[in-house]
């Protein structure tokens, strides 16, 4: 049996006591294993593909045409293999994660160019595939609502009175990542201790995934049954929090820990794309832990949305 729960979203949305079901079906999950699949959510599955299949046009140019939109961890654009390795953010040294990634994010500029340059820089977008742009505006568009109705849902399975979420995410910061994890014939043999994601956490309140099923796929750790391989419904998204919202909740909620395991000996010319969006709160949000009874850890100090999570982001670049 999977720790993961599955929730329906539409019937929270219908209210009653179906959704009180749902927001303690939350809780218990998340409590195992900060890791939900997400079905009701209202994303049409075309437009997932549709993103896909413009991913994959880009990541089949050259590296020079890549190379052209080459940024460093934590910018918008195309970060190449070698660039990251997540273990690092729990202080384990692994080889470099075996995956290249385009990255954009919010745009929602402050006008203070010391804080928009690193939380609301410029998208770029590839002129080789300029279906890219219009496709992922869309679908981040709807990862945003979808992420704005998980975290109403989390406040009232918290006892919550009011959603603290909706103010202090008017305008959040928020990235996606495509990531492609191409097969052993591109990146070689792995080495010992490297994966296509290393083992860690996200940083921020909620992950969204869009993911394709496979051998060399996502596995969560939970305390009770420590590392399983994630179940996968086609219809489903998967939903984990980060580092961030396990903090907010006075660690009541763990950060849901994973991994992307690298290609497996019996289907090593494997080729995945996943889709992620990370969602944060607004850059200067000043975020309070709840104490207990909601939370499980009393005299937690308030942090900085941005400065929280720029240490995390830090910690993960390779060099």
């Amino acid at each position: 049996m999977s720790v993961i729960a599955t929730v329906d979203l539409s019937c929270w949305q219908q209210g009653g006591r179906m959704a009180e079901q749902v927001a303690a079906d939350v809780d218990a999950g998340l409590q195992r294993a900060g890791f939900i699949l997400v079905k009701g959510h209202g994303v049409d599955p075309a437009l997932a593909r549709g993103v896909r299949a413009a991913a994959r046009e880009f990541f089949a140019q050259s590296d020079d045409v890549k190379a052209g939109y080459s940024v460093p961890v934590g910018g918008h654009g195309w970060i190449g293999p070698g660039a990251e390795a997540n273990a690092y953010a729990e202080g384990t040294e692994t080889p470099p994660d075996l995956k290249e990634s385009f990255s954009l994010g919010a745009e929602t500029a402050t006008g203070n160019p010391d804080v928009d340059r690193v939380w609301f820089a410029p998208n770029v977008w590839p002129g080789e595939v300029p279906s890219l742009e219009r496709l992922v505006t869309e679908y981040t568009a709807q990862m945003r609502r979808v992420a704005d109705d998980l975290l109403a849902l989390f406040a009232h399975a918290l006892g919550l009175s009011a959603n603290p979420f909706a103010a202090m995410a008017s305008t959040p910061t928020w990235t996606m990542n495509i990531n492609h994890y191409p097969p052993v014939s591109v990146v070689g043999e792995p080495e010992p201790g490297q994966f296509r994601i290393g083992p860690h956490t996200d940083f921020g309140t909620v992950t969204i995934l869009d993911r394709e099923p496979g051998a060399g796929g996502l596995q969560v750790y939970s305390d009770e049954a420590g590392w399983q391989d994630a179940p996968y419904d086609p219809d489903a998204l998967t939903v984990n929090i980060g580092d961030l919202l396990e903090y907010w909740s006075g660690r009541r909620w763990p950060s849901g820990r994973h991994r992307v395991l690298p290609p497996q000996p019996h289907a090593p010319e494997e080729d995945l794309v996943s889709l992620i969006y990370f969602y944060e709160a607004n850059h200067d949000a000043v975020v309070t832990p709840l104490d207990p009874p909601i939370g499980k850890v009393s005299g937690l100090a308030p942090v900085t949305t941005s400065e929280f999570i720029k240490e995390r982001l830090d910690a993960i670049t390779v060099g």
